[in-house]
């Protein structure tokens, strides 16, 4: 399989994200389960795993380190850090003493002594941006991280950090009906030679096969987001229709052909679905293994975009605290 890089390392251009494992969509599984879940992906080729230290508080990152620690040197581990969910600090906070405590705490929950990269997790505009990367410097120094990167930061931001120091990664949200980062983010990237990793990138499940919006759980994010919400959700459910037949049409799963259209849109992007199901793993990392024609890609951006799909990505009180560019 073909490999791109983060960093210095080289890893499969399909990852796992692990937030709803523990939090977010639905009801999570079982902690045997997901267990059984990060077992199956690193055996079955899976070598870029992402967490946060804020998905069910410090959960997900248990579960990791349960799972997999004791194989360590076979995988990639990202987490992050600067998203505030209980207590007086509540909200972003990538103040330099925060930053170095919140990777302790995540180094215990993940059972290592190091992670290849550590995100601040969005954009904390009370600190000075040289204040925070000399933090992450400093991490790196101390052999705590391989090296850093942001999250939902615009592009003159990531720019401003990496000549601090240089970043290695930027994630955002990133999908066929998602593409903020192509005002400027992926762009600058490709530029600066930061990998780009795609959050999200089948449409918080919406091009993974459809979501049916009433049987969604009465904690799911999905709830609150504009794009589902009635009104919106008619329309776009229409379009995730075309969309899966003209997957069908090219003989690959919805999700498979989302990824697809994600990873062909620069050698520096990485995409990191996240998944509850063994057997959506499996079709999720068959992925980077397909040949889909251009001209399926491009029917797939010409239908599901950023002008085509109805509502916001975000409810206001999440949009206040992205960073990256926004569409008018």
């Amino acid at each position: 399989m073909n490999t791109r890089a983060i960093g210095g390392s080289r890893v499969n251009p399909v990852g796992l994200g692990t937030m709803n494992v523990a939090w977010a969509y639905g009801n999570p599984p079982t902690r045997q389960d997901a267990v059984a879940l990060f077992r199956h992906a690193l055996d079955n080729g899976c070598d870029h795993f992402d967490t946060a230290n804020m998905y069910g508080l410090g959960v997900s990152e248990e579960i990791l380190g349960e799972a997999i620690a004791d194989r360590r040197n076979e995988f990639f581990l990202a987490t992050k850090t600067g998203i505030v969910v209980e207590g007086p600090d509540r909200g972003i906070d990538c103040r330099p003493t925060s930053i170095a405590a919140s990777i302790d705490a995540s180094l215990r929950r993940l059972k290592t002594d190091h992670v290849d990269l550590f995100y601040m997790h969005r954009f904390d505009p009370k600190v000075p941006i040289a204040d925070s990367v000399g933090a992450m410097a400093r991490l790196i120094e101390a052999g705590k991280i391989g090296g850093y990167g942001a999250s939902e930061w615009s592009a003159a931001h990531i720019r401003e950090a990496h000549e601090v120091h240089p970043m290695i990664a930027v994630q955002h949200e990133y999908s066929l009906w998602t593409r903020n980062v192509e005002l400027g983010v992926l762009d600058t990237t490709r530029e600066l030679g930061i990998a780009m990793v795609a959050f999200s990138p089948v449409a918080r499940g919406a091009l993974a096969g459809g979501v049916d919006t009433a049987a969604l759980t009465e904690r799911d994010l999905r709830r609150t987001h504009p794009r589902f919400l009635p009104g919106n959700w008619e329309h776009n459910r229409a379009l995730v229709a075309s969309f899966n037949a003209l997957a069908a049409e090219a003989g690959i799963a919805p999700a498979q052909l989302s990824m697809a259209w994600i990873l062909a849109q620069g050698d520096h992007v990485h995409a990191i679905p996240g998944t509850r199901s063994t057997a959506h793993f499996d079709e999720n990392n068959a992925t980077a293994a397909l040949i889909v024609a251009d001209d399926v890609l491009d029917r797939a951006g010409a239908l599901i975009n950023q002008q085509t799909v109805r509502g916001h990505r975000y409810p206001d009180a999440a949009r206040a605290t992205v960073d990256t560019e926004d569409f008018v």
